[in-house]
């Protein structure tokens, strides 16, 4: 995904988040549970609760900024995690924005080959 920034960092919100919350609400999120400054320039990500729609919101030097993806036949793989927030990579975002498991596949531990 290419956007007018080029994040250092990219944060993930893993609860729901009431999408009727603007600016001010995601951004007071931000200042309230994540350890990061909100304009570090880097990117935090939302969902509300169907899962089928995102938010991105971030600093762009100029103020901030806020991007909206909804998905029309599926929902968001989002994690389930206690955390207050998740740190991914580029990669590990590409893949949220497609549609796919930010995890991607569990490692298999087998004793033999089975043949």
């Amino acid at each position: 995904m290419r956007m007018f920034v080029d994040p250092s960092a990219v944060y993930l919100y893993p609860k729901t988040v009431d999408f009727r919350m603007q600016f001010n609400g995601l951004a007071l999120i931000v200042e309230q549970q994540f350890d990061v400054p909100l304009m570090s320039g880097d990117l935090f990500i939302f969902t509300n609760r169907t899962r089928k729609r995102l938010r991105i919101l971030y600093w762009d030097n100029t103020g901030l900024a806020m991007w909206s993806k909804r998905l029309e036949k599926d929902v968001f793989k989002w994690p389930s995690s206690t955390q207050t927030s998740m740190s991914l990579s580029e990669q590990q975002l590409n893949s949220l924005l497609g549609g796919f498991d930010i995890h991607g596949h569990q490692p298999l531990f087998y004793a033999s080959a089975g043949l």
